[in-house]
C-alpha cells in the first residue's frame, strides 16, 4: 500500500482517539511515517564485519512480514530449504488456486498498516509520558482482536530494534503497559523538552559494533554500518536529526561513547569506545543478547564475544 494512503489511514485512526490526537506535541503522523520509511531497519542487513569463528554471524537482519523477526526457527531456515519446501508444496498440489497467496498478501499488508499505526501511537504516548492500556491499543488497530497478539508482538519488536524501547506490561490485572529504555540505559537521545523520537536504537547498534570490533571501532567502521541502514554523516535524518552531531557530540557529552583520535595518524583518524556511562548502566552480555535477538540466534553463536561477556559478568559480580 502506498505510504500516502497509509498516512490517511493513520490520520483516520487518530481521529477516533481525540484525547491522544489533541496531545501530539508537534509529532505529526506524516512525519513519523516518513521517518520510519527512511530508516531502512526493516529492509537492510546490519553488517558488523566478518567474524573468524562464524562468518554468517556477522550479518544482522530484521526481516519483514507477519512472522516474528526474532523467531529462531524462521531465521535459521536457509533460502535453499525454503525453495525446496516451496517446490515440494507445488508438486503436491499442482492444482492449487492462486487466490490464497493474493489473500495472504492483503492480510500481510493490512497487518503491516496496523503495526505502523500502533508504533506511532506508542511513540506519542512515550513523548507524553502517559501509561498505555490494551483498550487504547485495540482502538488504534480497529479492535482487531483476532490478530492483536501478533500485531502487538511485531510492534514491540520494531520499537525495540528501531527506537531501543521495551514495551512492558506493568499492570497485568488492568492490562496497562509502559515503554522503558532498553538494557538499563537512562538516556533516550532526546534533550530535555525536545520534541522528537527516541534515539536509543542507534546507540545500542553503535555499542554493539564497538563490542564486536574488539571494544574499539574506527569511525569509518561505524559509519559503514550506519550507511547500510540509510544513516550518513552530514545528512539530516528525520529520527536522528544530524547524525554526526548526535553520535560524536551528544552521545559523547552524555558519556555513552568515547570519541578519540587514533595515535600517530596523519591525517587524523578517530575511533569510538564505550563511555563510562555505558559501562555503568549496561553490560556486554546485555548488548550481545540484543544483537543475537535481532539476528534470531543464541548469543553463544559469537564464541569469543560470549566468553568475554561471561567474564565481564563474573567481574561485575
Amino acid at each position: 500500500m502506498p505510504w500516502h494512503q497509509k498516512k490517511k489511514n493513520l490520520q483516520y485512526s487518530y481521529d477516533q482517539c481525540p484525547q491522544t490526537h489533541s496531545k501530539t506535541h508537534g509529532l505529526e503522523v506524516a512525519q513519523v511515517s516518513k521517518a520510519l520509511e527512511e530508516t531502512h531497519f526493516s529492509s537492510h542487513p546490519l553488517m558488523l564485519g566478518n567474524l573468524k569463528e562464524d562468518p554468517d554471524a556477522g550479518i544482522l537482519s530484521i526481516p519483514k512480514g507477519p512472522q516474528s523477526f526474532c523467531s529462531s526457527a524462521s531465521t535459521a531456515t536457509s533460502s535453499t530449504e525454503l525453495d525446496e519446501g516451496s517446490m515440494s508444496q507445488e508438486e503436491d498440489s499442482p492444482g492449487t488456486s492462486q487466490a490464497a497467496p493474493d489473500t495472504e498478501n492483503v492480510l500481510i499488508d493490512d497487518l503491516d498498516d496496523k503495526v505502523v499505526m500502533l508504533m506511532i501511537f506508542l511513540l506519542l504516548k512515550y513523548q507524553m509520558q502517559e501509561p498505555i492500556t490494551e483498550e487504547e491499543m485495540l482502538k488504534i488497530v480497529d479492535n482487531c482482536q483476532a490478530h492483536f497478539p501478533e500485531i502487538l508482538m511485531r510492534t514491540s519488536e520494531h520499537m525495540e530494534i528501531i527506537f531501543g524501547l521495551d514495551l512492558k506490561e506493568v499492570d497485568p490485572a488492568n492490562h496497562r503497559y509502559d515503554l522503558l529504555i532498553k538494557l538499563g540505559l537512562t538516556y533516550d537521545g532526546m534533550l530535555h523538552g525536545e520534541v522528537g523520537m527516541p534515539k536509543t536504537g542507534i546507540l545500542l547498534l553503535i555499542l554493539g559494533v564497538i563490542f564486536m570490533k574488539g571494544n574499539c571501532a574506527t569511525e569509518d567502521e561505524v559509519w559503514e554500518v550506519l550507511s547500510v541502514i540509510g544513516v550518513y554523516s552530514g545528512r539530516k535524518h528525520l529520527i536522528l536529526g544530524e547524525p554526526r552531531k548526535l553520535i560524536t557530540e551528544d552521545f559523547v557529552k552524555e558519556k555513552y561513547l568515547e570519541y578519540r583520535q587514533v595515535a600517530n595518524t596523519d591525517p587524523a583518524q578517530f575511533e569510538f569506545l564505550w563511555g563510562p556511562r555505558a559501562h555503568a548502566e549496561t553490560t556486554k552480555m546485555k548488548v550481545l543478547e540484543f544483537l543475537a535477538k535481532v539476528h534470531g540466534i543464541d548469543p553463544s553463536s559469537f564464541p569469543s564475544q560470549y566468553e568475554e561477556a561471561l567474564q565481564d559478568e563474573e567481574e561485575r559480580a
